[in-house]
C-alpha cells in the first residue's frame, strides 16, 4: 500500500489524540498536500512522508527511529529466531556462493547439498559470475514452506553439475553461538542477543554442561546488542529467588511496571559470572544489572554501552515501523541504564565510543566516567553502585593493546581471513577430517601453516591493505588464531570458533581465573 499522509492520523489515532483539533497534525497535512498538488516537479509523496517522520524522530533521543518495511523483515528474522528458506551457511567466493555448512536435518542436507559445494544457479537462473549482489541471491533462496526449488551445483572431484531439488521448509536462527565446559568445571556459554527463542536454548546449553560436571557458569555478554526485554526477563528469572526484582520500566505516559522473579528458576544456587564490554547494550544490561544489584553474581569486563530507553513498535499502513522511546528501564537498586544524551544530536551520541578511547576509559579504570553524585547500594550486600549510564562491572579489564594491532585490524575488516580459510578448505577439507577426526585433537595438535599466513598476506593485498612486516610480526599470534578458529567453525561449529579464540580474550581469561580462585 502506498503511504499517504492517513499514517499520521492513523498513529494520531494510536495516541487517543483527535487530529481535527490538533493545529500541528493539520500543519503538517496541509504542507504534504500543498507539495504533491503544486509542487513544479512529479515527486514521491511516500518519500517525503518518510523523510518527514525520519526528520521529527530525529529531533527525539537518538533510538526513536523509523524503519521501512524491508528494514522491518531484516530487524526481526533474527530475534524471532526462524525463516523460510533452503538452510545453508553460506558465503561467497569471487562472486560463487559457497556452502559452510547445511543446516542439521535441514532441507539441503536431506538431499544431499554438501559443505564446500558451489550453488551457481537457482531454477536454472545463474548466480555465479553475474555480479549478483548477496540481497538478490539470498532472496532467490528463500521462499515459502513447502515451495520447490531447483539448484544447480558444483562439487569439487565431480565432472558434471549436480542438480538438487529442495523443498524449502523453516529453518531456525540459533542466538546462542556456544557452549563448552573449560578447565575445572567452569562452564561458558555465549550469545549475542535476545530472541524468541534465546532462554530455551540456554537452558538445554546449561543442562549439557552440568551433565558433562559443570560446577560454576560464566555468561558471555561482550558485543551483545540486546533484544527482546521479555527474554532478558526469562533468563534471569532463572537465577533469583522468588520475588527477588529484575528491572522496572517508566516514563512520563507510561507508569511504573516492575518485573520481579516468580521463584521457579533452574540455576539458583549455580556460582555465576558475566562478562561484558562496551558493546554490550539494552536487554544484555539488563541482565547485568539485575545480577549485580542481587549481589547474585559477580560482573567481569568493561562498561556497558548505556542503552536504557523503552521502544513501543507501532506498525504502520504499508508494514514499515516506527520504534518510539515511551520510557527508560531501571535496575532494581534504582540505577537508570541510559547514559545522557542531548536531544536532535544522534550523531555526537554515536561517537561515544569514541570519547571513551580517547579519555582512555577502555585501558585504564581510573578514567571511567562516573557519575558519583548520584550513589546507589545493591540489595544485599549493600556494595556501592553508580549512575552515569551503563553497567560499571566489579572487575574492570582492560582492553589488550597487543589485540588491537593495526595490521590485524586491517585485516580484519576486510574478507581476507574468510577467503583465505575458505579456500584452503577448498583445498585440504578431506584431509583436515581424516587427521583431525574430532574437535579435541584438531584443538590440540593443528597448527596454521606457511600457506595460511603467505594466502591471508595475498588476500589482504587483493583489498588494499599494504603489508607491513613489523605489523605482521607484532600480530602474528592473533593472526593464526583467527584463521585456525575460522576453519574450526566452518569444519564444526561457531562453539568451536570461541573455545579457540577465547585463549587470548583477556575479559574470558579474567572470568575464569577469579572462578577458578
Amino acid at each position: 500500500m502506498k503511504k499517504t499522509f492517513f499514517l499520521t492520523l492513523v498513529l494520531a489515532a494510536s495516541l487517543s489524540l483527535q487530529a481535527q483539533s490538533n493545529k500541528e497534525l493539520r500543519k503538517l497535512e496541509l504542507a504534504e498536500a500543498a507539495i504533491s498538488r503544486f509542487y513544479v516537479d512529479s515527486v514521491a509523496e511516500d518519500k517525503i512522508v518518510e523523510s518527514a517522520i525520519r526528520a521529527m524522530l530525529k529531533e527525539l533521543d537518538p533510538h526513536s527511529t523509523y524503519s521501512t518495511p524491508e528494514e522491518v523483515a531484516k530487524l526481526t528474522e533474527p530475534l524471532e529466531g526462524s525463516f523460510e528458506g533452503i538452510g545453508v551457511t553460506f558465503n561467497m567466493v569471487e562472486d560463487t556462493l559457497v556452502v559452510i555448512q547445511p543446516v542439521v536435518k535441514g532441507p539441503s542436507e536431506k538431499v544431499g547439498i554438501l559443505a564446500g559445494d558451489r550453488i551457481i544457479a537457482v531454477n536454472d537462473s545463474a548466480i555465479a559470475g553475474v555480479n549478483m549482489p548477496q540481497t538478490e541471491i539470498t532472496k532467490r533462496l528463500r521462499g515459502p514452506k513447502g515451495s520447490m526449488v531447483k539448484l544447480s551445483v558444483l562439487r569439487q572431484e565431480v565432472k558434471n553439475i549436480l542438480h538438487f531439488n529442495v523443498k524449502r521448509d523453516k529453518i531456525p536462527v540459533h542466538s546462542l553461538n556456544a557452549a563448552y565446559l573449560a578447565h575445572s568445571g567452569i562452564g561458558y556459554i555465549q550469545f549475542d542477543q535476545f530472541g524468541r527463542h534465546t532462554h530455551k536454548e540456554m537452558i538445554e546449553a546449561i543442562q549439557k554442561l552440568q551433565a558433562e560436571g559443570m560446577e560454576s557458569l560464566i555468561i558471555d555478554l561482550q558485543d551483545n546488542s540486546g533484544g527482546y526485554l521479555d527474554a532478558a526477563i526469562d533468563i534471569v528469572n532463572e537465577f533469583l529467588n522468588t520475588d527477588e526484582p529484575i528491572v522496572y520500566t517508566e516514563g512520563r505516559n507510561s507508569r511504573r511496571r516492575e518485573y520481579r522473579a516468580n521463584g521457579r528458576g533452574m540455576f539458583k544456587n549455580l556460582p555465576l559470572m558475566i562478562l561484558v564490554n562496551q558493546n554490550s547494550a539494552s536487554a544484555a544490561e539488563i541482565l547485568a544489572g539485575a545480577i549485580q544489584d542481587n549481589d547474585r553474581g559477580t560482573i567481569v569486563g568493561r562498561r556497558t554501552y548505556g542503552k536504557g530507553l523503552v521502544q513501543r513498535a507501532m506498525s504502520l499502513p504499508d508494514e514499515s515501523m516506527i520504534r518510539l522511546t515511551i520510557a527508560r528501564y531501571y535496575t532494581p537498586s534504582g540505577r537508570c541504564i541510559q547514559r545522557p544524551y542531548e536531544k536532535g544530536h544522534k550523531e555526537d551520541y554515536n561517537m561515544d565510543i569514541l570519547h571513551r578511547i580517547e579519555s582512555g576509559e577502555l585501558y585504564h579504570e581510573d578514567s571511567v566516567r562516573l557519575d558519583k553524585s548520584v550513589v546507589y547500594e545493591t540489595l544485599k550486600d549493600h556494595r556501592k553502585v553508580y549512575g552515569g549510564g551503563g553497567i560499571m562491572p566489579d572487575f574492570f579489564v582492560p582492553v589488550d593493546t597487543m589485540q588491537t594491532n593495526l595490521y590485524y585490524r586491517k585485516l580484519a575488516v576486510t574478507s581476507a581471513f574468510v577467503k583465505t580459510t575458505l579456500k584452503y578448505l577448498d583445498k585440504h577439507r578431506a584431509q583436515l577430517k581424516k587427521d583431525y577426526p574430532n574437535f579435541d585433537k584438531y584443538y590440540a595438535y593443528f597448527e596454521v601453516d606457511k600457506e595460511l599466513l603467505d594466502n591471508v598476506v595475498a588476500e589482504g593485498k587483493a583489498a588494499g591493505v599494504e603489508y607491513d612486516e613489523k605489523g605482521f610480526q607484532e600480530g602474528l599470534k592473533m593472526i593464526k588464531l583467527q584463521l585456525k578458529g575460522l576453519l574450526a567453525r566452518d569444519l564444526w561449529d561457531t562453539s568451536e570458533y570461541f573455545q579457540i579464540l577465547n585463549q587470548v580474550n583477556p575479559i574470558v581469561q579474567k572470568g575464569l581465573e577469579l572462578l577458578e580462585e
